[in-house]
């Protein structure tokens, strides 16, 4: 579905990142995995290709709150594949810490890089696909998004921007044929689920109605197919993959 493109995927070193990264190469684009640190992006590229040596995939780890730093892995992405078809803005950090205790700095550095770091990868990313004529820029957002959570306002918070930029840049881009759009996930099965106990995990999985808490490949499958051509004319959309859970 993804022959021949080359897309960029932020976060994509564990969780739903490289199931995404996993998904796009099992489906013949050539993906550049961002992480936070060298060592953590070279043991997923490690990872990858031990289990595909066919797969192109490469890694860089940029500041993603630094435009410049931005500007520069993304123009030496370009120049070594000649276009960037795909944007995958997935990178995130959450917290849940109540109201009375929230530190200012903390729901800043939320802020910086669940908000900041997709405004930059965005603009730097839209140049290019502007010139090339086309592309696909795609966001992580969040159930709690739409229906908030009961503590940690910063991380619903930075996704609500999310969606307000994602419907914002598809009217904006629609005219140099980008497409911009978001996948908001419900609870789903990465390490930080997995480790939570059967007390708090069972009565989250009751109020979900097809009774099971999501997988990775269920989120890269939605951002497979709203990075393919058969969602050629979506764009502006927050496209929920949540079991129809509301919480």
């Amino acid at each position: 579905m993804l022959k021949g493109k080359v897309a960029i995927v932020t976060g994509g070193t564990r969780g739903i990142g490289i199931a995404i990264v996993r998904k796009y190469l099992d489906n013949g684009a050539t993906v550049v995995l961002c992480g936070s640190r060298k060592e953590t992006v070279d043991k997923a590229v490690e990872t990858l290709r031990g289990e595909n040596p066919e797969y192109n995939v490469e890694g860089i780890w940029p500041n993603l709150s630094s435009i410049e730093e931005v500007k520069e892995a993304f123009e030496n992405v370009k120049k070594t594949y000649g276009k960037i078809d795909i944007l995958v803005n997935n990178a995130g950090i959450s917290a849940r810490d109540s109201i009375y205790d929230y530190k200012a700095e903390d729901f800043s550095k939320i802020m910086d890089l669940n908000v900041n770091a997709v405004f930059n990868c965005s603009q730097v990313v839209a140049l290019i696909m502007k010139k090339q004529q086309g592309g696909v820029i795609l966001n992580t957002s969040s159930m709690v998004s739409i229906y908030g959570q009961p503590s940690g306002c910063g991380y619903p918070t930075s996704k609500f921007a999310v969606n307000g930029l994602t419907k914002s840049l598809a009217r904006e881009l629609g005219k140099d044929n980008i497409r911009v759009n978001a996948v908001a996930p419900g609870v789903t099965n990465t390490d930080m689920v997995k480790n939570l106990p059967d007390e708090i995990i069972k009565p989250l999985i009751s109020t979900i109605p097809l009774g099971r808490v999501g997988e990775p490949e269920d989120i890269a499958n939605a951002f497979l197919y709203l990075a393919s051509d058969m969602a050629s004319y979506v764009t502006g959309v927050v496209l929920s993959v949540d079991g129809a859970a509301r919480s």
